[in-house]
């Protein structure tokens, strides 16, 4: 499989989140496919609406990995994107493919449909925190194109945001079971 270079994230942040779908990641003896994935610009419900110092990471950079913490219990990992303007996709959902055993102990559940069905759970899952970000895509995550083809994508509007809940920004992998609840 091919890792994914720089100039894949350097796109606009929307064909990225979409191509990123069936794209496998693997992190700390963990991998996964992508299967479900959402665009963030400088809307209003994304954090780059406000330059901070958490968000210059979106202003500043593309093929970086951008690692929040959210209600005081969840990491979200973040891919930036877009060369001229602020732009992350965050992953919200893989389908486990190794170090499932890990994942399982790590999420303390069996049930393999609920390891990674959400940004949280994904991150438990595969042990991701803050310490990698602003790491560049290549050096903490690897990201390879899987050669899978003409995969079914469903656009939707994002979850669990109250602001530019008009745009259609959640991409995901229809009929995946692993998509998030």
């Amino acid at each position: 499989m091919k890792q994914l270079n720089e100039d894949f994230f350097r796109q606009p942040t929307l064909k990225v989140a979409k191509e990123l779908i069936g794209k496998k990641m693997s992190f700390n003896g963990c991998s996964g496919i992508i299967v479900e994935t959402e665009a963030y610009e400088d809307d209003e419900a994304s954090h780059a609406s406000r330059k901070t110092p958490r968000s210059m990471i979106m202003h500043e950079t593309y093929g970086n990995v951008y690692v929040y913490f959210i209600y005081g219990n969840y990491h979200c990992l973040n891919f930036t994107t877009r060369e001229n303007g602020p732009g992350a996709v965050l992953i919200r959902a893989v389908e486990p493919a190794e170090g499932i055993e890990i994942m399982k102990q790590r999420r303390k559940t069996d049930d393999v449909s609920n390891l990674t069905n959400g940004p949280g759970k994904l991150c438990q899952a595969f042990g991701i925190t803050t310490a990698i970000n602003r790491t560049r895509i290549g050096e903490s995550i690897k990201l390879e194109d899987t050669g899978l083809k003409n995969l079914e994508i469903i656009s939707t509007s994002r979850i669990g945001i109250k602001k530019a809940t008009h745009l259609d920004w959640r991409f995901y992998l229809k009929g995946s079971e692993f998509v998030s609840k």
